[in-house]
């Protein structure tokens, strides 16, 4: 049943490069385990204008990043070493616990068709 329709807001996630969020809610702080849930792109970039989309590293503890692209390829590099390219139809799974920092970066910024944050 569906009992609440949320309109996604922007937020901003690099210089530039705002995402539409949708959770944390007024009246829905969480979904499950998931405290965030955002929808980015798609970006629509004119010729020679290439923004720099890339979100520099920072901390998160005690929860998990779940990311899904539709499109373009992102490079997520963590504090554990962790360096994995993500590609359309793949899906990249952080689990935080007692504390990570990482870093995602659009590598080509005019394919970046989209994709779901979700953490």
């Amino acid at each position: 049943m569906l009992d609440l329709v949320i309109d996604a807001r922007p937020a901003a996630l690099a210089p530039g490069f705002a995402v539409k969020r949708i959770l944390p809610y007024r009246l829905r702080r969480m979904l499950g385990p998931c405290i965030f849930m955002d929808h980015a792109g798609p970006v629509h970039v004119a010729p020679g204008q290439l923004p720099n989309l890339d979100v520099l590293p920072h901390p998160h503890i005690g929860l998990s990043t779940v990311s899904y692209l539709f499109g373009g390829q992102v490079t997520h590099r963590d504090s554990l070493g962790v360096e994995q390219i993500i590609r359309p139809g793949e899906v990249n799974w952080m689990t935080a616990g007692s504390g990570i920092a990482h870093s995602e970066r659009f590598e080509d910024p005019a394919t970046l068709a989209g994709g779901h944050p979700v953490y």
